[in-house]
């Protein structure tokens, strides 16, 4: 297995989550690998309550897609973790090796097939 290959997809997938999260938040100034949503500007006038009514529901939104941006950042952090110390590609319940074929489709994962389920 070519680990080169894998570090290189999960530091790009990285970054794209990355470039969406900045979009959508900010980073903790205390805790870099937390993001927080931006919320919106309620106070902002006309105020019009179709206005602020799309603000909130964009905000609830995008609130749901950081969420689950964040998670996957941190699968992919684990990855790269397991990358340096040498346990990359090791199912995390079973200790045996996961699929290149599993890894193709996510070089995050964190468990062989049967394991995920």
């Amino acid at each position: 297995m070519d680990i080169n290959k894998f570090k290189e997809l999960l530091l790009a997938e990285k970054k794209e989550i990355e470039k969406t999260l900045s979009s959508l938040g900010i980073q903790n100034s205390k805790n870099p690998s937390e993001w927080e949503p931006r919320y919106p500007d309620l106070n902002a006038t006309p105020a019009d309550k179709n206005d602020m009514a799309d603000e909130v529901e964009e905000f609830d939104n995008a609130l749901g897609i950081e969420s689950t941006l964040e998670e996957k950042l941190h699968d992919i952090d684990a990855a790269l973790e397991h990358i340096q110390n040498g346990t990359y590609g090791t199912c995390e319940k079973g200790g045996e090796a996961i699929s290149e074929r599993r890894l193709l489709a996510n070089p995050a994962a964190r468990t062989c097939i049967e394991h995920s389920k």
